[in-house]
């Protein structure tokens, strides 16, 4: 099973039903895992769209709604919506794609450091470096969003990650 595999699996096993994003080259692993699951993904046509639509999910609903977004401008477009979530106690898990930590041959091209980005605005950001810790980073991340006033968090899946070797 690959690393992406994982994490669709762990998002079912969340009860995720949907997932609003738009999808790039960094997150196109996760996608194609997204495409053999249950979840219904929402292609939206901006990143900003996607973290309104998950907030609302997640508001209405009490359960945390789901936004993507790929690196660099497509994960800062996520930023107002994810603000909003945070500001209004909205459940809310925002995924973001990333380079590859290792092997990266496009070096810095729309590198930006994420995590710390989300941080101020979200009840925690974090960023996957070892697949076989998949499971308790979302299951951590959908309790941290729906416990005690609900919020938003963020999650880094890097493209290497993503695609890793079976597991």
């Amino acid at each position: 099973m690959k690393a992406s595999d994982l994490f669709v699996k762990q998002l079912e096993e969340e009860g995720v039903e949907y997932i609003f994003g738009l999808p790039g080259e960094e997150n196109l692993d996760l996608l194609e895992s997204l495409r053999t699951s249950r979840i219904k993904f929402i292609l939206t046509r901006h990143e900003q769209a996607a973290a309104f639509m998950a907030a609302t999910y997640g508001r209405l609903t009490g359960k945390a709604g789901v936004c993507f977004a790929t690196l660099g401008p497509g994960a800062t477009n996520l930023v107002t919506g994810i603000a909003h979530a945070q500001l209004i106690g909205a459940p809310l898990i925002a995924i973001t794609g990333q380079k590859a930590i290792r092997d990266n041959w496009q070096a810095c091209f729309q590198l930006i450091d994420v995590v710390s980005l989300m941080k101020p605005i979200t009840k925690s950001a974090e960023s996957i470096a070892d697949p076989s810790t998949i499971p308790t980073v979302l299951r951590n991340a959908f309790k941290h969003a729906q416990a005690e006033r609900p919020g938003a968090v963020h999650i880094e899946l890097p493209e290497d990650v993503a695609a890793g070797p079976d597991l």
